[in-house]
C-alpha cells in the first residue's frame, strides 16, 4: 500500500511537472505583427500653369490652283491622313493623260529598238538615245503625277482645325496657308518657377497637374528647363502629360495648377504604421508602440507622431527606424517584457489554418 502511494505521488508530479510548459503556452497572449512603412521625405510645391498644344501648323497646298472643295471647318477635329480639301484638277489630269500617251508610245519604240539592238541592226548611241529619252519622259510624268496627287490636301495628324483663311474657288499659290491646325497628338504644360526653385532642379523627383473642380492627378514628363530667366527672376518649365491619348477633358489654353514634388533635405526618417499599433502609456500619457523582440516578448517603445498619411496609418518621425516588427493587434492587453505568440497570416490555400 506505502509502495502504490509512493508511486501515485511520482505519477502526479511527473505529470505536473509535464503539463506546466503546456499551461504556460496556452497562457501566451496572442497578436498579429507588422512592420512600419518607410515614407519617402518629400515635399510638393504648386505653381499655375497652362496647357498647351504641341504646337501649330499651317498647312497649305504643294502646288497652285483653284480651291474646289473645303471638308472641314474651325473647331472640327481631324485625324491624321484626313483628307481637309482639294484643287480643281482638270488641267494637272489633262497634262499627265497627255504625258501617259507619249510616254507609252516612246515605250514601244524603245522595246523595238531593243530588239533591232540585239539584232546589230542599230548603232549602240541609238539604242541608248532611246532607253535615255524614256527615262527622261518617265521622269515628266512622275512630277506631274505628283502634281495632280498635290491637289488634294491630307491632314499630317491629329489635330483641331484653329482657322480656315479661303473659301471655294479662290486661287491660292504654292505654300499658302489653307488650315491652321492645332496638333494635339500630345499636350504640353507650361510653368514659370521662381529662381529659388531653379536652383534645386536636381531634386525633383516627379510632377502633376491638376484642373479646378477635379480631384484627379495628372502625371507629367519633364520635357525641359528654359535656361534663361524672364524680367520677374522666373524660369519656364515645359512638361508633357505622358504619353498616350490625350485626355478629353484637357484643352489647349486651360489653366492648371502644376505640383512639383522634390526630395527633401532633413534627415529625419518617417515611418508609417496602422492606427491600432499605437496606444498611449498610462504613465507618461504619450503614444507608444509594442516591439516585437527575437526572444517572443514585447518591449514599449515611445514615438512622437506627425499626423496622417490619409490612407489610415500614423506618421511616426521619431522612435522607429522601420526595421522593427511592431504588434498591430492587441496593443492593450500586453505588458511590458511579456512573451507573446504570433498569429501567422493563413495561406490563400489553407483558409482558416484548418490545416
Amino acid at each position: 500500500m506505502k509502495n502504490f502511494i509512493s508511486w501515485w505521488g511520482i505519477s502526479v508530479g511527473i505529470f505536473c511537472a509535464c503539463s506546466h510548459p503546456l499551461q504556460e503556452d496556452s497562457e501566451k497572449r496572442s497578436v498579429i505583427l507588422t512592420c512600419p512603412i518607410v515614407l519617402e521625405s518629400v515635399h510638393t510645391t504648386l505653381y499655375p500653369g497652362i496647357i498647351h498644344e504641341a504646337h501649330s501648323i499651317s498647312l497649305g497646298f504643294k502646288t497652285a490652283g483653284q480651291i474646289e472643295k473645303i471638308y472641314k471647318q474651325e473647331g472640327d477635329y481631324v485625324r491624321q491622313g484626313e483628307l481637309l480639301a482639294e484643287l480643281d484638277d482638270t488641267d494637272y489630269r489633262l497634262g499627265v493623260e497627255a504625258l501617259q500617251i507619249q510616254y507609252d508610245q516612246l515605250k514601244d519604240e524603245v522595246e523595238r529598238t531593243t530588239q533591232l539592238f540585239k539584232q546589230k541592226s542599230v548603232s549602240a548611241n541609238d539604242y541608248e538615245k532611246a532607253v535615255v529619252g524614256m527615262k527622261q519622259l518617265g521622269v515628266q510624268l512622275q512630277v506631274n503625277q505628283n502634281k495632280l496627287d498635290y491637289t488634294k490636301l491630307y491632314a499630317p495628324t491629329n489635330g483641331y482645325v484653329q482657322s480656315v483663311n479661303f473659301s471655294p474657288a479662290e486661287m491660292v499659290n504654292t505654300g499658302t496657308a489653307l488650315f491652321t491646325l492645332l496638333d494635339v497628338s500630345h499636350m504640353e504644360v507650361k510653368t514659370d518657377i521662381p529662381v529659388q526653385e531653379y536652383r534645386q532642379r536636381e531634386r525633383f523627383t516627379r510632377y502633376y497637374c491638376k484642373v479646378a473642380g477635379m480631384d484627379e492627378k495628372f502625371p507629367l514628363k519633364l520635357l525641359s528647363f528654359t535656361p534663361k530667366a524672364d524680367g520677374n527672376q522666373f524660369y519656364q518649365l515645359h512638361l508633357t502629360l505622358n504619353e498616350g491619348l490625350p485626355d478629353e477633358r484637357l484643352t489647349a489654353r486651360m489653366n492648371v495648377e502644376v505640383g512639383i514634388v522634390s526630395k527633401d533635405t532633413t534627415t529625419t526618417t518617417k515611418v508609417a504604421v496602422p492606427l491600432t499599433a499605437l496606444f498611449c502609456d498610462t504613465e507618461s500619457r504619450k503614444p507608444c508602440v509594442w516591439v516585437f523582440g527575437q526572444d517572443s516578448t514585447v518591449s514599449k517603445r515611445p514615438v512622437v507622431l506627425d499626423g496622417t498619411d490619409g490612407e489610415g496609418h500614423a506618421v511616426v518621425i521619431e522612435g522607429l527606424m522601420g526595421k522593427e516588427r511592431i504588434v498591430r493587434a492587441g496593443v492593450h492587453v500586453l505588458r511590458d517584457g511579456e512573451r507573446v505568440r504570433v498569429i501567422e497570416k493563413a495561406s490563400n490555400t489553407n483558409v482558416g489554418g484548418l490545416m
